[in-house]
């Protein structure tokens, strides 16, 4: 049976909203006992344990709200099978220090390279640094703009995007868009100008942009608003995507 002072130490730390150390203590209590820790030894336990809990927490709510459609990471991302990439720029990124400069990432090259894969991955490291993220295809932010603006609602919506950290943009110029949809993404990555970080994946050189925005004088200042300052990463090796494949077909074959 609990006692009395364990009933209001536990009231206590719910009240200093310590619900981790809350629900753990008599369990911690009874470890520090059999260890014969000391006071402040228990009290670095208890505190640890809530800190990790809420970096746990905060994590797993940063990645429901970013709204990845495939969770990937760096750790499973075969740096091995793309020698060409420059690893050290990737681990650079990681920390996030390009998302405090509101500096962008732009990753290039054919499909199947890991591009997705990168970006998801950096992404997530955004998240484990508690910045709020928000991953979308191209196309889908542009069907999303289009509807906001029929149904007169286009200005709050662009307001919601510019306030992420880090705002994922994947497969541009993998599908074709109307010209009116060219220019609503035009404002949705102007308003975001030295406010906020973005990172695009796209099969498409600088030169062929115009294809998606249409009006080059546009395109170009689009361009120079985002490429000031970005990292550019040029994915110019075979299909990672394939690599995987064949690799996993020769372990299959192993077995």
């Amino acid at each position: 049976m609990m006692s009395p002072a364990m009933i209001a130490l536990r009231e206590n730390l719910k009240a200093l909203s310590l619900a981790t150390v809350a629900r753990d203590l008599e369990s911690r209590i009874r470890q520090a006992k059999e260890s014969g820790a000391g006071y402040d030894e228990f009290l670095l336990d208890l505190t640890t344990i809530e800190l990790e809990a809420r970096a746990e927490n905060r994590l797993n709510r940063r990645v429901r709200e970013a709204k990845f459609p495939l969770m990937k990471t760096l750790e499973g991302f075969d740096f091995a099978a793309v020698p060409d990439l420059d690893i050290r720029i990737i681990r650079e990124l990681t920390g996030g220090g390009y998302i405090k400069e509101h500096r962008n990432v732009l990753f290039l090259g054919r499909s199947g390279t890991g591009k997705t894969h990168l970006a998801t991955a950096l992404g997530v490291e955004a998240c484990r640094n508690n910045y709020r993220t928000r991953f979308l295809s191209c196309y889908g932010l542009v069907n999303e703009l289009i509807e906001a603006r029929q149904e007169r609602d286009l200005r709050r919506l662009i307001g919601r995007y510019a306030r992420y950290d880090l705002l994922i943009l994947d497969e541009l110029g993998y599908i074709p868009f109307s010209k009116e949809g060219g220019e609503l993404l035009f404002q949705v990555l102007a308003e975001r100008q030295e406010k906020g970080s973005v990172i695009i994946t796209t099969n498409l050189g600088f030169a062929d942009w115009t294809q998606v925005f249409g009006d080059p004088v546009m395109t170009a200042a689009l361009l120079d608003r985002l490429t000031h300052r970005a990292h550019i990463i040029n994915c110019q090796w075979d299909s990672y995507r394939l690599k995987e494949s064949l690799k996993g077909q020769q372990k299959r074959k192993g077995s």
